[in-house]
């Protein structure tokens, strides 16, 4: 009998949770260490977008398009593997619609979306008596709207803690409150490493941090260019449902897209289940400072008001921010560190982790279990050692 391949999974956001379940499932001896509680990070403080609408053609949609066809089936798979009464996931096929208010970007959207239909995204444009009937409230003050129906929300809390549940029920551990201070090396390979609580041995560790793998990395001893993006959510009471959709305007593609450190602020409005109004979205690199400021709050309502004049008159309830992790070039790192044998990477996804984590584990897991070889191209896009990487690698971004 083989002996199994063990993993140290750091990190027990969503990423860590999906690639923890990923490997339990092929019979690996999985740890996952956090120094908080499982989806205690960015996994608890984003809005559990699933999306397709917001990329451009290029590596990054197609490992969209891989995920959400897993999403579509995890529901299933979970149920099976989860005891009776686990909490479902929320998942929602409600749908994006994206929204131009000007002339110039309704330009943008169109090109936008031919691109996207191109590479395979259903994306199609709406007159102005269809979205009348999508969104009642949504402001006639609009030059183009454009549907994408594949665009789908989840819950990232109970989506985090349902991977990790199953990755436990198929075997692995999860500690929590443990906090990785340092490697453990032999003749230069890494082959496991050392906590708070003692050392974790392991064939591979996965470095899952999300904002925060770049410090880890550096214990570990090597540059990782992640860096933390703040992002702020307006949360409003709860209300009778009026918006239907994922709507956002069409600046928020190019916010996204941004690598400018200062503040980008554009309109996101969404429903949840519980009856209350998620508003975003903004984008600012400002390390991990946590304040929550009223110029960012007042940007988010003025782009909302663009939207949805009603919101005027609907109450705020609470607001609260968090930390994507960024990358140079807007990419995720995902797969062996050429310069560490023995270190796996799993993170850079920005604001899109939770709806890039069901594709981003297998392919990982695909990674994993063969040493690093395969004959998946698209595993090749996300790799530490890509050219528009490689000068990064030498200095935090």
């Amino acid at each position: 009998m083989s002996t199994p391949l063990r993993a140290v999974v750091v990190g027990a956001g969503i990423i860590g949770a999906a690639i923890a379940r990923a490997l339990a499932r092929e019979d690996c001896a999985v740890t996952v260490v956090d120094r908080g509680a499982g989806a205690g990070g960015t996994s608890a403080s984003g809005e559990g977008n699933l999306l397709v609408s917001d990329k451009e053609p290029g590596p990054e949609l197609r490992l969209a398009q891989r995920s959400l066809t897993s999403w579509l089936g995890v529901e299933d798979e979970l149920r099976d593997e989860l005891p009776p009464g686990f909490p479902g996931l929320e998942l929602e096929r409600k749908g994006g619609l994206v929204v131009a208010t000007t002339e110039a970007g309704a330009v943008a959207l169109r090109d936008f979306a031919d691109a996207q239909r191109a590479a395979g995204v259903r994306a199609e444009e709406l007159g102005d008596d269809r979205v009348r009937d999508l969104e009642p409230d949504l402001t006639p003050n609009r030059t183009a709207a454009v549907l994408y129906p594949e665009d789908m929300q989840v819950q990232p809390v109970v989506a985090t803690e349902a991977l990790l549940a199953a990755a436990r029920r198929q075997g692995a551990r999860v500690l929590q409150g443990i906090e990785v201070t340092g490697p453990v090396l032999d003749r230069g390979r890494l082959v496991g490493v050392d906590t708070a609580d003692g050392v974790l041995t392991a064939d591979a560790v996965v470095l899952a941090a999300g904002p925060w793998s770049g410090a880890v990395a550096e214990r570990l001893g090597v540059v990782l260019p992640v860096a933390p993006r703040r992002g702020t959510v307006l949360v409003t009471s709860r209300m009778p449902q009026r918006v239907w959709h994922k709507v956002y305007d069409a600046d928020y593609v190019g916010a996204v897209g941004s690598g400018a450190a200062d503040l980008q602020v554009s309109g996101v409005v969404e429903s949840t289940a519980a009856g209350t109004v998620l508003i975003g979205s903004s984008r600012e690199r400002r390390g991990f400072d946590e304040r929550i400021e009223s110029r960012v709050l007042s940007a988010l309502a003025a782009k909302a008001l663009l939207l949805f004049p009603f919101l005027a008159d609907v109450q705020v309830m609470r607001a609260y921010g968090g930390f994507r992790p960024f990358v140079p070039d807007h990419l995720p790192v995902i797969g062996p560190d050429h310069r560490l044998p023995g270190l796996w990477h799993a993170t850079g996804h920005e604001g899109a982790g939770i709806g890039l984590s069901l594709a981003t584990a297998e392919l990982l897991r695909d990674q994993v279990l063969r040493g690093g070889h395969g004959d998946d191209p698209l595993a090749a896009e996300f790799r530490l050692d890509r050219p528009t990487l490689l000068p990064h690698l030498g200095r935090v971004a």
